[in-house]
């Protein structure tokens, strides 16, 4: 969803809100695409604070079907997201990029809702997503999901200095 920054323009202190649905069905995260699977609109309160700047404030609420990082079934992970940006019309492409400071949601005066959004919920991502706390995950041989079920595949893990002794070991057996 874009908004047109012009209007907010006409006089230092303006200040409007807006109310807007979220258009992404998924997001793509680092391992990969999520399905957003509950979302409610945004609220997003933008005021000018003179001089070609603004600051941009609002809420969003949404859910993402993230998969468990250890067993990889899928889990439900709220977001609610609090967005307080400042937007400083001022600066070219060039300087927002040599200030480390890219703003990838502002295009001209259009400000993009959902690639806002996007980098809130890139920001809020949490570092590892469990289905509960002590899952078991899966079989590194088998790939069976220890938490339905269990295997007999052996998960003893030799110690790999002793693996010159094993390699003996082995051709001894041929014999």
């Amino acid at each position: 969803m874009l908004i047109n920054l012009t209007e907010l323009f006409s006089r230092d202190g303006k200040e409007k809100n807006y109310t807007l649905d979220i258009e992404m069905e998924t997001f793509e995260t680092p391992d990969g695409v999520c399905d957003i699977i509950s979302k409610e609109p945004v609220e997003l309160h933008i005021k000018n604070l003179g001089d070609r700047k603004l600051l941009a404030e609002g809420s969003a609420r949404l859910t993402l079907q993230m998969p468990c990082s250890r067993c990889l079934e899928p889990v439900d992970v709220p977001f609610d997201l609090t967005i307080e940006e400042e937007l400083d019309m001022n600066k070219t492409e060039q300087e927002r990029v040599e200030d480390l400071d890219e703003q990838p949601y502002v295009s001209g005066y259009n400000l993009d809702v959902d690639q806002l959004l996007s980098n809130e919920l890139l920001l809020n991502l949490p570092m590892k997503v469990l289905c509960k706390e002590d899952c078991k995950g899966i079989c590194n041989r088998c790939g069976a999901n220890l938490n339905h079920m269990t295997c007999s595949c052996d998960r003893s893990s030799p110690d790999p200095r002793m693996s010159v002794i094993q390699d003996l070991f082995q051709q001894f057996k041929e014999v």
